[in-house]
């Protein structure tokens, strides 16, 4: 049984050892961080993957506060396609955007402002 166990792990080990993963370079990185709770940073990889980020700390409210970003990236995907998003976050929420990023539909990007807006039903119930 010993035996067995020796085996199977050295042929993990080797077959471990086989599977070679390829280093990407980091092209460009630069990162900087502001006393007053600014930043900003980017790289770009061999790869042609690039990101970059600014952001700055914000007060919400007297009891609330938070960071406020926007930046975009891009990569290849598996597909050969370049996949590009910008995207801002704040107070309300992680807003992507990208031509592959599906759309909300206009019908009930509607309905839900109406929801937003509309006072509660005097029941409770909905």
């Amino acid at each position: 049984m010993i035996k067995l166990v020796l085996v199977v792990c050295f042929a993990a080990a080797a077959l471990a050892a086989a599977i070679e993963k390829e280093v990407i370079p980091i092209v460009s990185q630069e990162s900087e961080v502001d006393y007053s709770g600014k930043f900003h940073y980017s790289y770009e990889s061999g790869d042609g993957t690039k990101a970059q980020e600014i952001g700055e700390l914000k007060s919400f409210d007297k009891d609330n506060a938070g960071e406020v970003v926007s930046g975009d990236f891009q990569y290849t995907g598996d597909d050969g396609k370049t996949y590009k998003v910008a995207y801002t976050a704040d107070e309300n929420g992680y807003h992507p955007q990208g031509e592959h990023i599906p759309q909300v539909p206009p019908l009930i990007a509607r309905a839900l402002d109406y929801l937003a807006t509309a006072p509660p039903p005097k029941d409770g119930k909905y």
